[in-house]
């Protein structure tokens, strides 16, 4: 009788193994890609809206080190592990020269140990970003998601207001691509840098042109939210947790 009893025991444990093994809902998911693993990482550094004991400076993530990095808060990849999501809430740590938190890359060279710096007057540079804006801040629903910098400002940049998205030039024009963005929707922008002039696309259509002298510049993509909780530049009633969201397919730099 005992015999029987133990092998009935036996049986019943194993038919309910076997059940949970066989329950797809019971499976685990898909480990998560690294973030390096989506798309080449090696001539870029990330900067996060956090400071984790860097003075006053934010986070940032170098090579080699980022080619294996993730966040889960900031920099991770999405759900079906086809895409780098970038976040930056309204509450983040901020750069010396900006009042606004950003997740964002920052173009490198020589495997990501050293800073990019080009001329417009010199060869072709071309920035190409597959991407789709996911999430906005509550109330200034703002957010730069590509850009050309120097070495003391922007000089032009790709933004979402609200539902517009436009190219904007420091201190001059404002150009809409996109008259009635839905917000998940995916889209690439190219930047081209040639003799002075940069020629925007968005989908492949060339949309504007614009005559440009600079030099000591690089490329940036990612998600920097253009508003914020605190400090000077204060947006009322915006919370701390409120945030921005990109998601990069990929992202590609070429210099000719």
């Amino acid at each position: 009788m005992k015999f029987i009893c133990s092998s009935l025991l036996v049986l019943l444990l194993s038919s309910a193994s076997a059940k949970k093994i066989a329950d797809p809902a019971k499976r685990p998911s898909a480990e998560a890609l690294l973030p390096g693993k989506v798309f080449d990482l090696t001539n870029w550094k990330l900067t996060l809206p956090i400071n984790t004991g860097n003075k006053a400076n934010p986070d940032e993530i170098k090579q080699p080190l980022l080619n294996t990095y993730t966040n889960p808060d900031y920099f991770f990849t999405n759900k079906t592990n086809n895409a780098i999501t970038l976040r930056a809430n309204c509450g983040g740590f901020t750069t010396s020269g900006s009042n606004f938190p950003r997740s964002e890359l920052r173009e490198m060279v020589d495997n990501g140990t050293k800073s990019a710096s080009w001329s417009s007057t010199t060869g072709t540079h071309t920035l190409f970003i597959d991407q789709r804006v996911t999430h906005l801040p509550d109330v200034r629903k703002h957010i730069v998601i590509g850009q050309i910098h120097d070495a003391d400002k922007y000089l032009i940049f790709f933004r979402l207001e609200n539902d517009q998205l436009l190219v904007s030039v420091n201190g001059g024009d404002r150009d809409v691509l996109d008259e009635h963005y839905i917000l998940g929707t995916r889209f690439n922008i190219k930047l081209v840098v040639k003799d002075n002039t940069t020629q925007v696309y968005y989908n492949g259509a060339l949309k504007y042109s614009y005559k440009m002298n600079f030099s000591g510049a690089y490329f940036k993509a990612g998600a920097y939210v253009q508003s914020s909780c605190q400090g000077d530049k204060k947006t009322p009633g915006e919370l701390c947790s409120a945030y921005g969201e990109v998601e990069l397919y990929n992202v590609w730099v070429k210099h000719e």
